[in-house]
């Protein structure tokens, strides 16, 4: 049987010398990865896995900084439009929807590229994830009234006191994670960040090798106010009107994000744009610190420079996938 067979999937991979090669190219936002995975994927033949969080969902283009249309023409990109935003997509069904795509890429003998940021989301597609228990309905209603009635960030300081790790990761406005962190606590009585350092997201099912983009934190810096104002320009606020206009809620995931959060306030009068565009681009620049300090505690992973990444990664990215054996 092939490694790329469908009906491999949920099967684990005994020998290493059969795991499909996946390429990984990471960093913080603004880091330029797009246009690096974009140049590295067409030379290589490759098609891209989106591996961004929010780029999941349709109608958050601008704000996400989405692959153009011209830049999927020039390389076809998988996970991107897959769900409304009143359609969360938690960990677990991103690994699910990402491990097909793999296959089916990988049946037609191409090379796969993961693209994204999203730290967790990478981590447990690379290693596995602790699934937990199933979810209770009886706790999840209990916790959205609590969240009704005293406010979500309320859950969150709650959460900090009986699980700090995951209170530490879990945005203060996410309530479906900070539901399934307090879940998993009552169901099993362990913190959901314990199972997962247990875990380890040790259930390796791919071959690896995950780029990141290196870029000075004062560099990195200006290139988020630079794409943040680009952002204004192109007509973010128009498209987090439009959203707002649909019926989806700005104080749930994905528009409780960075960004989406702040401009949905102007609009509701809370703050002038100028307010809204400063908070922004500050919180871009905390997110992205976190992101890089992130990705500098992960085994195996190579730095490349934002300047001549493109290059250092399709050289890395050819040796890498030039040993084809589980083809």
């Amino acid at each position: 049987m092939s490694a790329y067979d469908e009906s491999s999937f949920g099967e684990a991979v005994e020998s290493p010398a059969n795991l499909i090669k996946v390429g990984f190219i990471v960093g913080p936002t603004g880091s330029g990865k797009t246009a690096i995975a974009i140049e590295v994927a067409e030379r290589l033949g490759a098609e891209i896995v989106n591996a961004d969080s929010r780029q999941l969902y349709r109608g958050m283009d601008i704000g996400t900084a989405k692959p153009s249309a011209e830049e999927r023409r020039r390389v076809p990109h998988h996970l991107i439009d897959v769900r409304g935003p009143d359609e969360p997509l938690d960990v677990a069904e991103f690994v699910a929807l990402a491990r097909r795509a793999i296959f089916e890429i990988s049946s037609r003998r191409r090379p796969v590229l993961i693209v994204g940021g999203s730290g967790f989301y990478l981590r447990a597609l690379r290693g596995g994830i602790f699934s937990g228990p199933p979810a209770s309905p009886e706790i999840r209603s209990e916790l959205e009234e609590v969240a009704r009635q005293r406010g979500i960030p309320f859950l969150h300081d709650e959460l900090a006191k009986i699980d700090p790790p995951s209170a530490s990761r879990i945005q203060r406005n996410d309530l479906y994670r900070i539901i399934r962190a307090f879940e998993v606590h009552r169901i099993t009585g362990i913190a959901i960040s314990v199972h997962q350092q247990r875990h380890r997201f040790s259930a390796r099912e791919f071959d690896s090798l995950t780029i990141a983009i290196e870029v000075p934190r004062e560099r990195l810096y200006a290139a988020i106010n630079d794409r943040f104002d680009a952002m204004i320009a192109a007509g973010f606020t128009v498209e987090v009107r439009r959203l707002l206009e649909a019926g989806y809620n700005p104080n749930q995931t994905p528009l409780s994000t960075i960004g989406y959060r702040e401009v949905a306030a102007f609009i509701a009068g809370e703050m002038t744009l100028e307010a809204a565009v400063e908070l922004a681009k500050r919180k871009t620049r905390q997110f992205a610190k976190r992101q890089l300090t992130w990705f500098r505690h992960q085994p195996e992973v190579t730095w490349v420079d934002a300047d001549h990444g493109a290059e250092q990664a399709l050289n890395r990215f050819t040796e890498f996938f030039s040993d084809r054996k589980a083809l």
